[in-house]
C-alpha cells in the first residue's frame, strides 16, 4: 500500500485527501518512484479548483514534480536502474498521473536523473521553475547579452528561476513585485533592478532602468489588462512572452492597432518537456547552470506529506519566495533537507 493525495471534487485546499491505496506495477514504458520530496506550483492549485487548462477525472490525483529513487521499471523502458535517484519533469497530464504520494507510478519520459549531490528537496524545486524560463528565453526568446528582460510576479518559483537564467545568460534582470517586503529577497536572488509596483510607476522606472530604450523582452504569468502596460515597457521589435492567467480577466491584444511593433505570444512548459530534444537541450542548460552555481533554487518553506492542505494554503497566501516543498518520509527516516 501507498500513500496518495487524492480529491473527488473541485475546491479550496480542504477536498484534498491522503490516501491509502495499491500502487501496483509499472506498466509499459512506466517506472515506479519512491518519492522523497515534491515540489508544488500554481497550476497544481488551478487544477484543484477546477480553473487549469483541462479538468480533472475524479478521483484524481495531481503534482507535477518530484525527486526520488527508481523502484521497478516496466517494459520496454531502458537507462534507468532500480535505485537510480531521479527527478520528475512536467511531461504528463495530471489525468493520467500525478506526484502527491509516497510511490507513485510514472511515464519514464518524464524522469530524468538525478546527480548524488543534488538532495531531493534541491532536485524536487528545480524542473517546473527552470525549465519553463529555459524554453521561454533561451529557445524561443533567444535573450542575448546585455537585453534587459522584465519578470513580473518574479518572486514565484518561475520567477526566480528567470531571473537566474537571465542572469546566467548575461542579460539584465528587472524584476517586479507588488511587496516592498520582497525587495531584498529578489535582489538576493539575482535580480539586477527590483521594481514595487505597489509603490513605484513602472513604466517611469523601466525608462530609468533601461535608458529610455525599453526592454527588449517581458516575461508574464498574470496576464489580464495589465499586459496593455507591459506592452508600453517594450523596445520597438521587442517580445511580451505571456505563461500564466493569475489575472482571469479577459487579456487584450497590446498594440494591435498602433505602432511600434510588438511580438506577443503565449507560452506553456510543455513545448519543452514533450519534444525530447528540446527537453534534452533543457535539462543539459540547467544541469549546467546548477553544477556552475549560476542556477540555484530557492526553497521557501517545506513541509510533510500529511500537511499538503496547509502547503497549498500558503502557496495561495502568496508569502512565499521561491518554491514551497513537501518531503516525504519513508520507514521513520527524513531524507535531508537540500
Amino acid at each position: 500500500m501507498t500513500k496518495i493525495v487524492q480529491f473527488d471534487q473541485v475546491g479550496g485546499a480542504e477536498v484534498l485527501t491522503l490516501r491509502d491505496i495499491e500502487v501496483g506495477e509499472p506498466g509499459p514504458g512506466e517506472l515506479r518512484i519512491r518519492v522523497d520530496a515534491i515540489g508544488l506550483n500554481r497550476g497544481e492549485i488551478m487544477y484543484r479548483e477546477g480553473a487549469y487548462l483541462y479538468r480533472p477525472v475524479f478521483p484524481s490525483t495531481l503534482g507535477y514534480e518530484a525527486a526520488g529513487a527508481v523502484e521497478a521499471i516496466g517494459e520496454g523502458v531502458t537507462g534507468f536502474a532500480v535505485g537510480d535517484l531521479v527527478g520528475v519533469v512536467p511531461a504528463f497530464l495530471q489525468t493520467d498521473y500525478g506526484t502527491y504520494g509516497d510511490h507513485v507510478i510514472l511515464p519514464a519520459a518524464a524522469v530524468v536523473p538525478r546527480p548524488a549531490s543534488i538532495g531531493p528537496v534541491t532536485a524536487a524545486a528545480v524542473w517546473m521553475a527552470y525549465l519553463t524560463a529555459y524554453g521561454a528565453l533561451v529557445e524561443n526568446g533567444q535573450v542575448r547579452p546585455g537585453d534587459f528582460v522584465l519578470i513580473t510576479a518574479a518572486s514565484s518559483s518561475v520567477g526566480v528561476a528567470a531571473i537566474q537564467t537571465v542572469r546566467h545568460l548575461g542579460a539584465v534582470a528587472i524584476a517586479t513585485t507588488r511587496s516592498a517586503a520582497k525587495r531584498q529577497a529578489l535582489l538576493e536572488a539575482g535580480a539586477d533592478h527590483v521594481i514595487v509596483t505597489d509603490t513605484e510607476d513602472l513604466l517611469s522606472r523601466v525608462e530609468q532602468i533601461t535608458g529610455g530604450q525599453g526592454v527588449r523582452l517581458a516575461f508574464d504569468p498574470v496576464a489580464g489588462p495589465g499586459v496593455e502596460t507591459l506592452a508600453d515597457a517594450i523596445a520597438p521589435g521587442g517580445s511580451l512572452v505571456v505563461y500564466g492567467a493569475l489575472d482571469p480577466r479577459p487579456a487584450p491584444l497590446p498594440r494591435a492597432r498602433s505602432f511600434p511593433a510588438l511580438s506577443t505570444s503565449t507560452y506553456t512548459l510543455f513545448e519543452v518537456t514533450t519534444d525530447p530534444e528540446r527537453l534534452r537541450r533543457g535539462v543539459a542548460f540547467v544541469n549546467a547552470g546548477l553544477s556552475g552555481g549560476t542556477l540555484a533554487p530557492v526553497v521557501d518553506r517545506t513541509f510533510d506529506l500529511a500537511d499538503i492542505a496547509e502547503a497549498h494554503r500558503y502557496m495561495e497566501s502568496n508569502a512565499q519566495i521561491g518554491k514551497i516543498v513537501v518531503t516525504v518520509a519513508h520507514d521513520g527516516r527524513e531524507e535531508p533537507a537540500s
